[in-house]
């Protein structure tokens, strides 16, 4: 009988190169598969980087493919991305690109190959609950490389499915790896902003795919006294918390509190009010399966380099949950994420829809 089948999710970086190389090692029969995501909208999942995911995949003499979802990329991430954006919200386009593409679609695709199983690059552990037998998706040993975050929506069947061979390994270790392999990724640098947003302005892309976004402008207004303080070029050029590029002078300093994106209003105040109490998530997923009978106690996490804070996370018991921080949390924005940690184990997360006082 042969080699049990695996699929490598391969990006053309580092990490999913290293991710192949030791697919090889633990004897895997593993086929190589780049996602080309973006098309020429970005310098991440690019042909570009589909060649040298295909030369690391020569070099490990794998097999290696590439599947266009372009289209459905721009469709399901940019488009949305865009529409978060004049809606008022923060989105994280990376969680839905990882849940949708590199799980759910990659995992289809895996079924053609007659794989049972897909590997990743992402930082990222898996355990099975001795007493449960359900699998538990851990933060990575390497805590500043840590991926969790943007796996929280991954269900059972997934993560049966999934293998992250980086989870226990430093960066620096994996960079190392590379180089004794002769990788030609090895040094290759790290991609630090949304794949399709490579320069970091998010206004000139919502613009891009909204065009009518270019006529958008509204009113900056005084969060507690509601006094208009001037005029902004569209709701997409702001996110709660924003000091900087504010173009408005009051001689305070102002944050974004909050965004009425229905009346075109950027709503400013000082940074004491732009605590939150709490949150509450729509569309909350959790790792176990299904939600908890009751409030838990967890870590909760905002937004990607976030610490978390402590909280109580309770079920709505209508697919949502509401979150109390035991203190104050800033810049709490609508369209991020929350993220629920016991420990260094994942309970599960949602969108965030509201800040709560």
């Amino acid at each position: 009988m042969g080699a049990e089948r695996i699929v490598i999710a391969m990006s053309g970086g580092v990490d999913s190169s290293v991710a192949a190389a030791l697919a090889v090692e633990a004897g895997y029969e593993a086929i190589g598969v780049t996602l080309n995501l973006a098309g020429d909208r970005s310098r991440c999942c690019s042909l570009e980087d589909a060649d040298d995911a295909r030369r690391v995949a020569e070099d490990l003499g794998i097999r290696f493919y590439v599947a266009n979802y372009a289209e459905r990329f721009g469709r399901e991430v940019i488009e949305a991305f865009a529409d978060d954006y004049l809606a008022g919200r923060t989105p994280i386009p990376c969680v839905t690109c990882n849940k949708r593409f590199k799980f759910d679609y990659l995992m289809e695709r895996a079924g053609v190959f007659g794989a049972e199983r897909v590997a990743t690059g992402h930082y990222a552990r898996l355990e099975r609950d001795p007493v449960t037998g359900r699998m538990q998706l851990l933060q990575a040993r390497d805590r500043n490389k840590d991926q969790t975050y943007f796996l929280f929506q991954l269900s059972q069947a997934q993560l049966e499915r999934a293998w992250f061979p980086l989870g226990d390994l430093e960066k620096k270790a994996v960079r190392d790896r590379a180089r004794k392999l002769g990788l030609e990724t090895a040094d290759k640098p790290e991609s630090q902003e949304i794949c399709f947003v490579p320069d970091g302005d998010y206004a000139r892309v919502v613009e891009r795919v909204r065009p009518e976004a270019r006529a958008a402008g509204g009113d900056f207004v005084d969060a507690r006294s509601g006094e208009v303080l001037g005029r902004h070029r569209g709701v997409h050029h702001f996110t709660v918390g924003q000091r900087r590029g504010l173009g408005i002078a009051t001689g305070r300093r102002l944050y974004v509190r909050s965004i009425d994106a229905a009346h075109g209003r950027v709503l400013l105040d000082e940074v004491g009010g732009l605590s939150a109490g709490g949150l509450r998530v729509g569309e909350a997923a959790w790792i176990a399966g299904a939600p908890p009978p009751g409030p838990v106690r967890a870590r909760v996490q905002v937004r990607y380099r976030h610490a978390g804070a402590e909280a109580v996370v309770t079920p709505d018991g209508q697919g949502g949950a509401v979150v109390r921080f035991d203190q104050p949390v800033r810049a709490v924005a609508p369209g991020q994420a929350a993220v629920f940690y016991r420990g260094e184990s994942v309970l599960g997360g949602g969108w965030i829809d509201e800040a709560l006082p």
